[in-house]
């Protein structure tokens, strides 16, 4: 409850656990960790911030999805190049387009395969706003009028007169 807290714990033990082994692993198979990778020597499940670059498509860690404070960094020659990158998941939450050319962010996002997509902010939640993902990420939407219909049983009743027509 400090509100000079920057980065908080882990959800649980497991989840730190997890995502150290998760670094290692990705590491073993020739990641490199720019920074972080490690957990903090404090009480609960804190780990540094961490960034790792270098990730081959034969990497688990090109495939996993990381929950916590892990960034994988990848080098691309163009739009396009970053699109199909971004794109070659089987996850599908949010993503993000950081540019100073609105236009181009908004063209860029709406090629990425997500639920979400936030221009120059790297994630954004409101009641208001619908969340949700596609692919292994969920299916449908929670918050907003179009999540709450996702929580409704809808059902037609049609009435005809006895007789009518078939």
């Amino acid at each position: 409850m400090d509100e000079a807290t920057t980065l908080g714990p882990l959800s649980t033990e497991g989840a730190l656990l997890q995502l150290l082994d998760q670094v290692a692993r990705a590491v073993g198979k020739g990641a490199t960790v720019v920074m972080g990778g490690k957990r903090i020597d404090r009480q609960g499940s804190f780990m540094q911030p961490t960034i790792l670059t270098d990730i081959a498509p034969d990497n688990p860690a090109f495939r996993e999805e990381f929950f916590g404070p892990v960034a994988l960094l990848f080098r691309v020659k163009n739009e396009d190049a970053a699109v199909t990158l971004a794109n070659d998941s089987d996850f599908g939450l949010g993503g993000s387009v950081f540019t100073r050319d609105i236009a181009r962010g908004k063209r860029v996002a709406s090629r990425i395969d997500t639920g979400m997509v936030f221009i120059n902010h790297p994630t954004w939640t409101a009641a208001d706003l619908p969340f949700g993902g596609i692919k292994n990420s969920g299916y449908g939407r929670e918050l907003s009028r179009m999540g709450i219909q996702e929580f409704v049983n809808k059902k037609l009743v049609r009435v005809a007169s006895i007789d009518a027509a078939a």
